[in-house]
This record gives structure tokens, C-alpha cells and sequence, in this order.
């Protein structure tokens, strides 16, 4: 029951060799030729006939190197320059009209007004209490001269109680004195000394009260700046130029801290943002010329201004970022772009993408004609792909590239090429 799948299978694969290996015989008997005709010429040596029936008809061209500018082209899209969401730092309701979005500002352009409240009140108790501890600052600072003076006579008067003292007992001993003038000699010195620390006790309590003074004073700045910080937070401003995303919050609307009051963006420059691979990254600087082509088919010229150090751990690629002048806005926020950024030039071969194959480890390359008429791979890397074809380097300055059969043949095998005009 099987005899029929297998001459099947069996006619199949010798009309498949006859197809590929035995073409020219087969269309010689198909047109009806004679065996003798399709045969090579018998004055022909007989290596050099054999050499051809054996051969693999393909379709080459003739490739010349050409150095061409090796951009790296990678995919990516626009971004803007800047984007912030302004928030209140504080809360109240809105008392002003609200800005709608798309509308141009300018940088400190006023955003969102609060209500005041009772806040203005706060900042004039703080005020008044600063004016009256500074009221207390002279005060203070004339009692510490006054004291020194209480201790400097203090001291005199016990110097002088400490001579009366010595001259009393000098005279004790000479009988010249009584001893009821030398108890009220040391009686003396005793309220003199008493009186000296009594006025240093002077000296420290007018010195604590002006630092307390200047304490009191700091405070009150403290709260004045406080109470001022306060009143500076009801006004919410733009803090670049640029344009509004969102309506800023409405009249009547209660902001608490935190609370959202508009979405400004900056457009000019713009930022163009794509991933390079790491196969690729080192062709690329900071500062070189790159440019942009966006969906609409608009292209943009700009300069690289970062690389990343750090690979994405998903993609393993690199975020390299271009700027780029908008001086109209036209360009916006997430726009797909491709990019190319400029590198050193190489020399180059311009071949059909149909030509590239892989060879058995899963290389790319494309096959060639070797001078021996044999076909041989070769081992290439793509620079760029474009529809006019694929530029790749690993050639010699000249290839015959095989662009049709390229899959039926292997390195060593007789081929016999016949050329196209690269132009076609």
C-alpha cells in the first residue's frame, strides 16, 4: 500500500534535481531540443564542458565600495525640555481667573491667587512684636553700663576699706589706735566686698536680660519671616516659560497643600530621546550632529547632548538624548521620530536585501563569486537599511554579489553568473 507515496516522493525529487541542477537540460527538452544541441561543443575540452553542465546558474552584480557616512540610525520620539506640575505649597480658595490651556507664559507669570484669610492679621502681630522686644533692646543694653559702673565703685570702696583696714592695725600695734577702729576697719571691708558681688550680680542680670532682649528679637524675625513666607505661598507663579497643559485651577476652587494649580511644559528647545544598542554606543559622542526625520516627514537638525552611562536592564540599550530648536512650538511632546546621528564615515557596499542570507553558525553575509567561478560566503555587518537597499561593510572593493540563487548554492560550488545592471 505504500508503493505509491514512495515513487511519488521519488519523481518529485528527480524533477526538483532536474529543476535546479539539470536546468538547461531540462528546458532543452521541454523545447523540444535535441540532446546533441544542448551538449557542449565536442571541440571544447572535455574538463571544461564537464566544469560547466556541473555549474549552478545565478544572478550577480558587480559592487564597488563607496564611503558613505555611517550614521547610526536608531527609532525614538520627542520630549519636552521641561515639565512641572505647579502645586500649592499652602491651603485656601482661588481668587483668580483661571489661565487656560495652551496659552503661552511667560517665567514668574502669576498662575494662581489665594485667599489671604487671616493670614494678613498674623503678619501684623508678628510685625508689632517685633517692633516692641527691639523697643526693649536700649533699655536693656543701658542697664549693663550702669551696673559696671555699680562695680567698678564697689571695687574702689573695697580697696579703700582694705587700706583703712591696714593702717588701722598698724596703728593698733604701735598703741596709736583702738581696737574698736580696727573692728570697724574690717567691718568696712566686709560691706565692701558685699557690695562688689552684689554689683557683679548686677553686671550678669543686666547682661541676661539683653541676651534675653536679643532673643526675643531673633523670635519675632522668625515669626515675621514665617508669617511673610506664608503670604508669599498665596501667590503661585510659572517657574519657566513655557505652555500651559492644563487650565489652572478655577475661581472658587479650595487648594489644599499639595493641590494641583496648572501643567506647564517647555517646548524650546525640544528634546529628541532614543535607545542606541550597546553594539553601537561607541560610535556615538556628545556634541556630535545628529538629525531627526518626525512621522509627518518633517526633519529637524540637532546636537547630541547625553549619553547614558547605564544600560536599560530590559532592552540593554542606551538612552541618548538630542536637542533640538522649536522656536514655533510646531513640534510636540511625543511625537515618533527616527534618528540619525552622525559617525565616521566606512566604506560600504549598496546590495538588495533579498542578497543577505546566514550561513550555517547563523552569521549574516551575503554569497559571492569568487575568481574561480565558485561561490564563497562572506561574513558582513549592517551599517544601514534603506529602500534603495542595504549598505554593509566586510567586503573587498570589489564583490561580484550573487542576488539571485544565493540559497541553492554553498561555498565551493561551480556557479555560472550571469550580471545585472546595478541600476535595475
Amino acid at each position: 500500500m505504500r508503493i505509491i507515496p514512495l515513487l511519488t516522493a521519488c519523481l518529485v525529487t528527480a524533477f526538483l534535481y532536474l529543476l535546479i541542477i539539470e536546468r538547461d537540460l531540462l528546458f532543452a527538452f521541454a523545447r523540444g531540443e535535441a540532446a546533441a544541441e544542448a551538449a557542449p561543443d565536442s571541440t571544447q575540452p572535455e574538463e571544461v564542458g564537464a566544469a560547466q553542465s556541473d555549474a549552478i546558474r545565478v544572478v550577480a552584480m558587480r559592487s564597488e565600495a563607496q564611503v558613505i557616512d555611517s550614521a547610526v540610525v536608531l527609532r525614538g520620539q520627542t520630549e519636552a525640555a521641561r515639565q512641572v506640575e505647579v502645586r500649592a505649597e499652602t491651603s485656601g480658595l482661588v481668587v483668580s481667573e483661571p489661565l487656560r490651556k495652551g496659552a503661552f507664559i511667560e517665567e514668574g507669570e502669576l498662575l494662581c491667587r489665594l485667599d489671604p484669610g487671616t493670614r494678613a492679621a498674623s503678619l501684623a502681630e508678628a510685625r508689632a512684636r517685633l517692633e516692641e522686644a527691639r523697643a526693649r533692646e536700649p533699655e536693656a543694653e543701658a542697664r549693663i553700663p550702669t551696673a559696671e559702673a555699680q562695680l567698678e565703685t564697689a571695687k574702689a570702696q573695697l580697696e579703700e576699706a582694705r587700706i583703712n583696714d591696714n593702717a588701722a592695725r598698724r596703728l593698733s600695734e604701735g598703741g596709736f589706735a583702738s581696737e574698736s577702729r580696727v573692728a570697724s576697719a574690717r567691718a568696712a571691708i566686709r560691706g565692701a566686698e558685699a557690695a562688689v558681688k552684689s554689683a557683679e550680680a548686677e553686671v550678669k542680670t543686666a547682661q541676661s536680660g539683653l541676651m534675653t532682649v536679643a532673643a526675643g528679637i531673633q523670635s519675632a524675625e522668625a515669626a515675621v519671616k514665617t508669617a511673610e513666607k506664608e503670604m508669599s505661598r498665596l501667590e503661585i507663579h510659572a517657574p519657566f516659560a513655557g505652555l500651559l497643559e492644563s487650565d489652572t485651577a478655577e475661581l472658587g476652587s479650595l487648594l489644599s497643600p499639595n493641590g494641583l494649580c496648572a501643567t506647564v511644559i517647555q517646548l524650546d528647545p525640544i528634546r529628541v530621546v532614543g535607545f542606541v544598542p550597546e553594539t553601537q554606543i561607541d560610535r556615538v559622542e556628545v556634541d556630535a550632529p545628529a538629525g531627526a526625520r518626525l512621522a509627518d516627514g518633517r526633519e529637524v537638525e540637532g546636537r547630541v547632548t547625553f549619553i547614558s552611562r547605564a544600560a536599560d536592564p530590559t532592552t540593554r540599550t542606551f538612552r541618548v538624548e538630542l536637542q533640538v530648536p522649536n522656536p514655533d512650538l510646531d513640534i510636540r511632546d511625543g511625537q515618533t521620530a527616527e534618528i540619525a546621528i552622525a559617525s565616521d564615515g566606512a566604506a560600504a557596499h549598496l546590495v538588495p536585501q533579498s542578497a543577505l542570507t546566514l550561513s550555517d553558525d547563523g552569521n549574516l553575509g551575503v554569497r559571492i563569486v569568487d575568481d574561480e567561478n565558485r561561490a564563497r560566503f562572506r561574513e558582513v555587518s549592517l551599517l544601514r537599511d534603506t529602500a534603495e537597499g542595504a549598505w554593509v561593510t566586510g567586503l573587498d572593493e570589489r564583490a561580484d554579489v550573487i542576488v539571485i540563487g544565493q540559497e541553492y548554492v554553498i561555498d565551493g560550488v561551480p556557479v555560472r553568473a550571469s550580471y545585472e545592471d546595478p541600476a535595475q
